[in-house]
């Protein structure tokens, strides 16, 4: 099946290896990948809406060369890892259940975003705006409020604490 310069509207990929693949110039809307492996496949112009991904490996994705007209999509339950979310407005993007392993959010607006019961460990957040976003449950995220917007964003014990981790203090 070719994927780069296509249009894919309402369909669904299941156990398809796509690694390496080129998704670039193509459309996808309204379509869901599932158990899917999405390995350094190229996304450059590539326009996702309304794009769900439930339980897919994720690994080395540049998502900032997306199309960002209309981009919206949710992960479930997937392993990401070293890919690079910077640079981008994902406004009520969904991340629940997810391994999110050394990714990148750098000056990345994720307001009303959720991270719900997934592990952030080594991702890195900077300059982002994570206003009103839901880190319910999640884990090994390191977070610095100095350096990003949390206002009203939800947290809870005892990962919560992580917050305090840059002002070296002792917590009993």
């Amino acid at each position: 099946m070719e994927f780069q310069n296509e249009e894919f509207e309402d369909e669904s990929f299941e156990d398809l290896d796509l690694t390496g693949v080129s998704f670039k110039n193509s459309k996808f809307i309204d379509c869901t990948f599932q158990d899917c492996n999405l390995t350094n496949i190229d996304l450059n112009n590539t326009r996702l809406q309304d794009v769900r991904f439930i339980d897919c490996k994720v690994m080395g994705l540049d998502l900032s060369k997306c199309n960002d007209f209309v981009l919206s999509f949710a992960f479930e339950g997937c392993s990401i890892s070293y890919s690079n979310f910077s640079d981008m407005d994902l406004k009520d993007a969904e991340f629940i259940g997810c391994e999110i392993h050394g990714c990148d959010f750098v000056n990345t607006s994720l307001k009303n975003a959720s991270f719900e019961g997934s592990d952030l460990k080594d991702s890195l957040f900077g300059n982002t705006d994570l206003s009103f976003a839901s880190f319910r449950n999640a884990r090994n995220y390191n977070i610095d409020p100095n350096n990003n917007k949390l206002k009203k964003a939800k947290f809870s014990m005892p990962e919560v604490v992580s917050l305090l981790s840059i002002y070296d203090i002792e917590i009993e």
